[in-house]
């Protein structure tokens, strides 16, 4: 807090400015360290309306926990710790006439020495401070009508089980959904998910959960790094050295030995859209298409597709997006890969969204400007599930892997750079495509351009 009635959010060297306010709103806010009041927010004042600015633009950037209190036994009863941008706790509606059940995709876990309820499905995690609750929510692992649970549990709070359903930690069920929970909740899309397909996909990229993703060499100071060539395994070894021959033995190998990753770009001589095409063509478009009677009763016809790289049972369940930095005949923006009409479909999505795709990409490189085209995997996960279970979302990132590999080799054969990106914000993704993460989301990024040079010595 300034002595000019601004005030910025602080963490290490990174801070946000949150702009500038009178000073009771900046002697209101300091209660924040502590715990303010939403309702002290809910007044027609100046200072109401000023704290509730400077508290939403806190929400915004995801840097509020929400205590839910009890004020009878002195505790906090949860702690909401927000896990997206912009979450702002909702009551849901709830009657003592509804019926009410744990969603299949939440779950109660250790973390440290606290309990914490989570869901891939929820915009938030909630910290269990108070036995009880914990207990509660054993009790709706099947189904419970509110008037029911309230007269075996007479301290149920009724804006925890409100709070929960907003979240889709609970989800309400008809008189007629009693049986067969898994086809009840969500739509059809959810149904395809198994749990931890769904968790693994949420808590492996960027955009639904707060915890550190990437190089953070958490374990350095406990395990020491393993070595990067296994130790030989003992016994009578067999050499195979005087069976290979010095050079490549085929252009194919030649093609393997000189793959690498090309992390900065030479933004004076971009690819152009000639290229583009051809480097497309070579990896990703359609070859054929054909139907078949799929191995279940009823006798369904499944349409399938051939393309240059090999997927999991013939799915082809990847979905090529574009976002375009710089690139000789193709104008600035996101553009969808019509892989089976190759040709590209432009998608509406804002400045802003363009150039924070572009900027992680180039931050998860460690590169010195954005990837002149980054091309980002998604998948259709239910043309994957929708045939295959426990094994899904595993298949998916082996396709992902197959493709990779080929956008490499393709890159490396026309004389153009390309990197494989660890990271992806399926949330972001979301945003610009209006596309739900659990339908349509990213599985993979690839940066593509024309390499920078090295600079010559002397």
């Amino acid at each position: 807090m300034q002595a000019d009635g601004s005030i910025a959010a602080v963490s290490g060297d990174y801070s946000v400015g949150m702009g500038q306010f009178s000073a009771a709103a900046i002697a209101r806010a300091g209660h924040l360290a502590s715990g303010l009041p939403l309702a002290s927010l809910a007044g027609k004042s100046v200072l109401a309306g000023q704290v509730h600015v400077l508290v939403r633009r806190l929400a915004q950037h995801g840097l509020l926990d929400y205590r839910l209190f009890s004020p009878r036994d002195a505790q906090d009863l949860v702690v909401i710790e927000p896990q997206v941008a912009e979450y702002w706790p909702q009551r849901a509606k709830l009657s003592s006439s509804d019926t009410i059940v744990l969603s299949r995709f939440a779950y109660l876990r250790r973390r440290g020495n606290e309990m914490v309820l989570e869901s891939p499905r929820a915009g938030a995690l909630f910290r269990i401070c108070d036995p009880v609750v914990a207990a509660t929510l054993a009790a709706l692992s099947q189904p419970q009508k509110i008037s029911k649970l309230r007269k075996q549990v007479p301290s149920l709070n009724l804006d925890l089980l409100r709070l929960l359903l907003d979240s889709e930690m609970l989800i309400k069920l008809d008189t007629k959904d009693r049986d067969g929970l898994r086809a009840n909740e969500g739509n059809r899309n959810l149904v395809l998910w198994d749990f931890h397909d769904l968790v693994f996909h949420t808590r492996s990229t960027e955009g639904r959960h707060t915890d550190p993703v990437g190089g953070a060499y958490a374990h350095a100071g406990i395990v020491p790094p393993l070595p990067a060539v296994r130790p030989p395994w003992p016994g009578k070894k067999i050499s195979l050295g005087k069976f290979a021959t010095p050079d490549p033995a085929s252009s194919f190998a030649k093609l393997l030995r000189e793959r690498h990753s090309t992390r900065d770009f030479d933004d004076q001589h971009p690819i152009t859209l000639t290229e583009l095409a051809q480097f497309l063509d070579t990896t990703a478009r359609v070859l054929s298409k054909w139907k078949s009677g799929a191995d279940v009763n009823g006798g369904l016809e499944v349409a399938y597709s051939s393309r240059p790289y090999p997927a999991a049972g013939s799915a082809y369940e990847l979905e090529l997006y574009l976002t375009v930095s710089n690139c000789e005949g193709l104008a600035r923006g996101l553009y969808h890969y019509d892989a089976g009409g190759h040709a590209l479909v432009a998608i509406d999505a804002s400045a802003q969204q363009l150039q924070a795709l572009s900027m992680a990409a180039e931050f998860a490189m460690g590169a010195s400007g954005p990837p002149q085209i980054l091309i980002t995997i998604a998948a259709r996960f239910g043309r994957i599930s929708w045939k295959y279970s426990a094994i899904a979302y595993s298949l998916i990132l082996k396709d992902v892997g197959c493709m990779i590999q080929t956008f490499y080799l393709a890159a490396t054969d026309m004389g153009l750079g390309g990197c494989a990106i660890g990271t992806g914000n399926i949330d972001l993704f979301a945003k610009m495509t209006g596309l739900e993460f659990h339908v349509e989301g990213p599985v993979g990024q690839f940066a593509l351009g024309r390499g920078r040079k090295p600079a010559s010595l002397g």
